[in-house]
């Protein structure tokens, strides 16, 4: 008997049903119930458990090319989401291979389990190779993923509300994963057979607004000397300017940046023209572009993973990176005013910039991975060394920035 018959004979009990009518059957694992959101594919071997907790997903349904998952279970350490209580942003999981019974000394729960309480929809036994190749050649696509252990489901229904879901274009999401009040930071990064420490205080007071925020950010920030203090994404400029801070960091999210941008841009723009140093990560890099008079546009796939080389045109280096957006910066729309300082080496896209003549910066990818490589790390030193030198001091180099 194959594979394929043993499959063939698994009674289903999930479904990804495509807004073009396609529907995949599997079995279902995780959350019961359906969600609406789009699908996207993410090519990162490790980091799991990092990738469903980041708020960037909120809106869509992540495919794993890597065919085993959840099988080193889950932990309260990997999580990046630092809106626990808040509900889950990515809707659901789809994998190979069935999910197996943990095998890792940090493991604290099956990953079965970890899904139902996220509250996060899970289907597998799917060929994510070919889903992958329909992704790639028809660009993301709107779906509805849907479990019942029962395996009842109204396909005609679920194709409607796939059909009917509006997409990603237009939607504002950070609302829906943005922390509700201010809030301190001060772990840093993990370290083997120690887990996380904390610092209390740093030479550099850093406000962080968040759209979005994963928890490694700001635990780079901490390391890299900097006292945190966490606004939500509807903060004021006034609330920013008000913290009396050495530099300003605007996080990565989910949703469109233009949606978003409605409120976020005009407060970027003021806390540009105060002077400080500024540094934006992926959401954050696409709303301070749009602040600079720049546009934005949604991708064909967007870029999810952990293997994708970025091009530094200031140091002249490649360095691997962490991705996940599926909307980018338009570099051909970047004003003179406007420096692109990384370049995809996949695509050409722009995944960075930099305002001439003043201290503000930002990347579209994720220097501080969790899941990836951390050959981007020495970002976290550059916006340090931009405060430096805003109060005269020497900056230190770059090279020697890990975290």
């Amino acid at each position: 008997m194959t594979t394929a018959d043993v499959w063939s004979a698994t009674p289903t009990t999930a479904v990804l049903v495509l807004a073009d009518g396609t529907v995949i059957e599997g079995q279902g694992f995780g959350a019961t119930g359906q969600a609406c959101a789009e699908v996207c594919f993410n090519t990162a071997l490790t980091g799991y458990e990092e990738i469903l907790t980041d708020p960037s997903y909120a809106g869509q349904i992540v495919t794993f090319t890597f065919p085993h998952i959840g099988n080193v279970g889950t932990n309260e350490e990997d999580v990046e989401t630092v809106n626990m209580a808040a509900a889950s942003g990515v809707r659901g999981a789809i994998v190979r291979a069935d999910v197996t019974e943990p095998a890792n000394y940090r493991a604290t729960r099956h990953f079965n389990d970890w899904m139902k309480a996220r509250g996060i929809v899970g289907l597998s036994g799917v060929d994510t190779r070919a889903l992958t190749a329909l992704i790639r050649e028809s660009g993301s696509a709107n779906a509805v993923i849907a479990h019942d252990p029962d395996g009842n489901f109204d396909l005609d229904a679920l194709k409607l509300a796939a059909a009917n879901w509006p997409g990603l274009v237009g939607m504002d999401l950070a609302k829906d994963v943005t922390a509700g009040q201010s809030y301190p930071w001060s772990e840093t990064p993990w370290e083997w057979e120690k887990g996380y420490a904390t610092r209390d205080g740093g030479p550099f007071k850093v406000v962080a607004i968040d759209y979005g925020i994963k928890r490694n950010i700001l635990r780079l920030l901490t390391d890299a000397g900097c006292e945190v203090t966490v606004l939500p994404a509807t903060a004021s400029a006034q609330d920013v300017l008000a913290r009396d801070a050495d530099g300003i960091f605007l996080s990565n999210g989910p949703g469109d940046p233009a949606a978003t941008g409605d409120y976020a841009v005009p407060v970027i723009r003021d806390l540009v023209d105060s002077g400080l140093p500024v540094f934006g990560i992926c959401l954050g890099h696409q709303m301070l572009a749009l602040a600079l008079g720049a546009g934005t546009v949604k991708m064909h796939q967007g870029h999810h993973g952990a293997n994708h080389p970025v091009f530094d045109r200031t140091t002249g280096k490649v360095e691997i990176t962490s991705m996940n957006h599926g909307f980018a910066v338009d570099g051909a729309s970047l004003p003179e005013t406007v420096e692109e300082t990384h370049v995809s080496l996949f695509d050409g896209s722009n995944c960075g910039l930099r305002l001439k003549g003043q201290p503000v910066f930002s990347v579209q990818y994720h220097p501080e991975a969790s899941p990836g490589p951390r050959d981007s790390h020495y970002l976290f030193r550059r916006f340090t060394n931009l405060m430096r030198a805003r109060r005269g001091e020497t900056a230190l180099p770059e090279k020697d920035a890990v975290a």
